[in-house]
């Protein structure tokens, strides 16, 4: 797990300024007890392959590798101190620098409870089926126009991330970001308890996990314990555009939330989308915010992205940021890793386009990015090339929802289909003749019916479930036809 550092005045993950903890006031949030002469705590960290020195090494005992085992290696790269467990402090030198507790991950949760307790910043946590990421990325940039942002690093939005990205939320940051996942009933409640923001955005409610759940009402109600730990007088920032919006007021409600926050086209919305252009590689929009007119720049493109923006817009407000500063900042977007991400590769002839949507899908992030590449312009006699794995946890519905996916195919005017995955299969045998490139049911064996396709002036597009190895088919690809030099592509 590698944390990623923050921009210009947002809190910087990777090499804090300023100490965190004393060796002190960490035996006292955590009940441990110091061993050796420990160092102040700049930072947290449970992976020694991004440890900095200062940093305090929490040693979790995870699925597949046991913290323990790297103690030695953190201390040698500078930790402050390593939290162990007290039944196997005994380990270790007798004058390793370690705080000794009963449990590491529980000491991991008492730290960001500490953290929480003592800051005065302004929080906002963020759920949604769809867009957390990007719009915890946005929300980092929006509100570091105006003040020292924390935000969590990468997607670290479960029961280990939310504690870690809490943990490390200096005392001096205005502003607070984190992002809460799930994939069951029941997690997200405890994680946001111990964030309690004062605004809580749900993006949006899809089918994703549905194999987890009887419905996508089950979801929206999974969705709406975000609002558990929301901070009395706190508001919930809700999308008026979905279909669920009516039932994620009624939790909200139920559980006190005072103040609910709309967003999105629809008439009547708080913060509402008026105009949009939509480009190959940003979006221009018209936004009401709250009764005060605002045109901007989202630096990504997809209609999906502008309408999590309004709620971006909605936080800023709510928390006292400077609206057109962060409205200015959102023109500086940019896809996180796997998520939109464009490569150039070098193929005979010229170049192509790779849009790298790996990162993870679910029909409606599926149909948000095919509805990009078919905005997005291809070379002179280039085409638009979708290149699609199964997406998973779909239970029952899973083959009809891939197929359903042929009438995006067409409507956006996608040219080719690569499908991989017993489910794409479905997709497979939907598309019209004229548009199927090639079907494998594994990654491996599709990515070189993909790479001898490619031609020059093309875009093509990747996305499946993490599960259906897209990602390495992308690398595999970039490997191939490495270009020399990274895309940039503005519009």
């Amino acid at each position: 797990m590698n944390s990623a550092g923050g921009a210009a005045r947002v809190a910087n993950e990777e090499a804090p300024a300023r100490p965190l903890f004393t060796p002190e006031a960490l035996a006292a949030a955590t009940g441990g007890q110091l061993a050796g002469t420990a160092h102040p705590v700049t930072g947290i960290s449970i992976d020694t392959r991004s440890l900095k020195p200062g940093d305090a090494f929490f040693a979790i005992a995870g699925e597949k590798t046991d913290g323990h085992a790297y103690v030695e290696a953190a201390l040698a790269a500078g930790a402050a101190l390593c939290v162990v467990a007290r039944a196997k402090a005994g380990a270790f030198a007798a004058d390793a620098r370690l705080l000794v507790v009963e449990d590491v991950l529980h000491a991991l949760e008492a730290t960001g409870w500490a953290a929480r307790a003592r800051s005065g910043a302004g929080i906002v946590a963020v759920t949604g089926s769809v867009g957390k990421t990007t719009t915890k990325e946005a929300l980092r940039l929006a509100l570091a126009a105006d003040g020292e942002t924390h935000a969590s690093a990468a997607s670290y939005n479960n029961h280990w991330g939310v504690p870690l990205s809490l943990a490390r939320l200096p005392p001096e940051a205005r502003f607070g970001v984190f992002e809460i996942g799930m994939n069951h009933p029941g997690e997200i409640t405890p994680l946001v308890r111990m964030v309690r923001p004062q605004v809580a955005i749900i993006t949006t409610v899809e089918p994703v996990h549905i194999a987890q759940f009887n419905s996508v009402e089950e979801i929206a109600d999974a969705k709406a314990e975000i609002f558990d730990g929301l901070e009395p007088g706190g508001t919930a920032v809700l999308n008026l555009d979905n279909p669920h919006f009516a039932r994620l007021k009624a939790s909200a409600e139920a559980r006190g939330v005072g103040r609910i926050v709309t967003f999105g086209a629809a008439d009547g919305a708080d913060v509402r989308l008026t105009d949009v252009a939509l480009k190959p590689h940003c979006s221009v929009a018209v936004v009401d915010v709250m009764g005060t007119p605002i045109t901007l720049k989202v630096g990504m493109p997809g209609r999906h992205i502008v309408q999590n923006m309004l709620a971006v817009l909605a936080a800023a407000k709510l928390l006292g940021a400077d609206l057109a500063l962060a409205a200015l900042a959102l023109g500086r977007l940019k896809p996180p890793p796997g998520r939109g991400v464009p490569v150039l590769l070098a193929v005979k002839g010229g170049e192509a386009t790779l849009i790298d949507e790996s990162y993870n899908a679910n029909p409606a992030s599926m149909r948000a990015a095919i509805d990009v590449l078919g905005r997005t312009p291809v070379g002179p006699r280039g085409r638009r090339v979708a290149v699609l794995g199964d997406m998973l946890e779909l239970g029952a519905e899973a083959d009809a929802l891939h197929a359903g996916l042929a009438e995006a195919i067409v409507a956006d005017r996608i040219d080719q289909v690569f499908c991989c995955g017993p489910h794409m299969h479905a997709l497979w045998q939907a598309l019209p003749p004229e548009r199927r490139g090639g079907y494998a049911v594994h990654a491996t064996h599709l990515e070189p019916m993909v790479a001898a396709a490619i031609r020059a002036g093309d875009t093509l597009m990747v996305k499946g479930s993490n599960g259906s190895r897209m990602g390495p088919l992308v690398k595999s690809l970039t490997e191939r036809f490495r270009s020399g030099e990274d895309a940039s592509l503005e519009g």
